[in-house]
């Protein structure tokens, strides 16, 4: 995914971004991989001259993560800022890559994605202005008949996966808190493979978003084991996904940062007022997306946006560090992270 600096050192930390980025990735990409690349401008009804244009990237394929950016287009929330939308999806590089080029104003990145990318050898200037979600709600996925309640579990077991540093990182720290033999644990990849497909066929488990292919599950009569990443190691609960934006936009043009924010805010609070309208939307604008999933996932994410925040897009600096620390412990960066210029909550509304 992203193509990093040409000596060894600032490559294998470019792998490992690249990696835990098509983690957080990929697991919608299993359900969604039949959507086309699409763009989105801004509600035609109430767009008009003068509206500034700026460009949305997104992680991946459209899916219920990004349901209130789309509320906003729909809505003319962003119209109402003076702002025409263009929603984009990523080609060679990261979302990360792409806001830092200048290549558009905002993208949605994950925390690990921002440390990564702030700690490199060329740092890359991208700030986090606001989490999609409050809490982390991926985690690892099995049929109950797989008897795999605990890490301890993972022991003879086959996973799926995409065989990456930092991938390994999680399941070897998670497997050795609950005094379990990561040796014994079989690493398969199987790149972009359906998790339900992967899991009747070649594996055992398998890391999954819950909102989305664990409410698949729930439709299909499908009774998992789930075990929530924070659940086993408070570390692990990460802002994923969170929206970025480029330094110079900070620094040179707030005002953008703050009427974008306004009006993504909004669409997010209609998503959470109004999950199936909201899900109607998001429908409209992808329809390659399986509707009454599309509706239950978005039932289920109008809880999570917020979740235990006052506001929607808060970040704590609590998070930051811990994340950030638990994977400098476990040799995912080097060098120095300051979680203070990474993220800020002074454009929220």
């Amino acid at each position: 995914m992203k193509k990093k600096r040409n000596n060894l050192k600032s490559a294998s930390i470019s792998l490992m971004l690249a990696a835990l980025v098509l983690i957080m990735s990929f697991i919608y990409l299993f359900s969604t991989a039949g959507c086309k690349s699409d763009t989105l401008s801004v509600n035609r009804d109430k767009a008009s001259g003068g509206l500034q244009k700026i460009t949305v990237v997104l992680d991946w394929v459209p899916n219920t993560n990004h349901t209130g950016i789309y509320a906003a287009i729909k809505n003319g929330y962003y119209a109402d800022e003076g702002l025409e939308v263009e929603v984009i999806q990523p080609t060679e590089g990261g979302s990360a890559d792409l806001i830092a080029a200048g290549k558009g104003e905002f993208g949605i990145s994950y925390q690990e994605q921002v440390t990564y990318a702030r700690t490199a050898d060329i740092p890359l200037p991208v700030v986090a202005v606001a989490a999609i979600i409050q809490h982390n709600t991926s985690g690892f996925a099995s049929p109950v008949e797989k008897n795999i309640k605990t890490p301890k579990d993972f022991e003879g077991k086959k996973y799926g996966g995409w065989g990456s540093p930092t991938e390994e990182a999680v399941l070897k720290v998670l497997m050795e808190k609950y005094d379990a033999d990561f040796s014994k644990l079989e690493i398969i990849n199987i790149g972009a493979s359906d998790f339900f497909t992967s899991i009747t066929k070649d594996v055992d488990f398998s890391w999954i978003y819950y909102g989305w292919d664990g409410v698949a599950a729930e439709l299909r009569n499908i009774e998992l084991n789930f075990l929530l990443l924070q659940d086993m190691d408070p570390s692990l609960d990460f802002y994923t996904p969170l929206i970025i934006t480029n330094e110079k936009i900070v620094n040179e043009n707030p005002s953008l940062v703050e009427n974008f924010l306004r009006a993504t805010s909004n669409g997010y609070e209609f998503a959470i007022n109004n999950p199936e309208e909201a899900a109607e939307i998001l429908s409209e604008f992808v329809p390659e997306l399986d509707k009454e999933l599309v509706k239950a996932s978005q039932k289920y994410l109008a809880n999570q946006y917020k979740s235990d925040s006052e506001r929607w897009g808060e970040m704590q600096e609590k998070i930051w560090d811990t994340f950030s620390n638990w994977m400098l412990e476990n040799n995912l960066f080097t060098g120095k992270f300051d979680s203070g210029k990474a993220f800020t909550n002074e454009f929220l509304p």
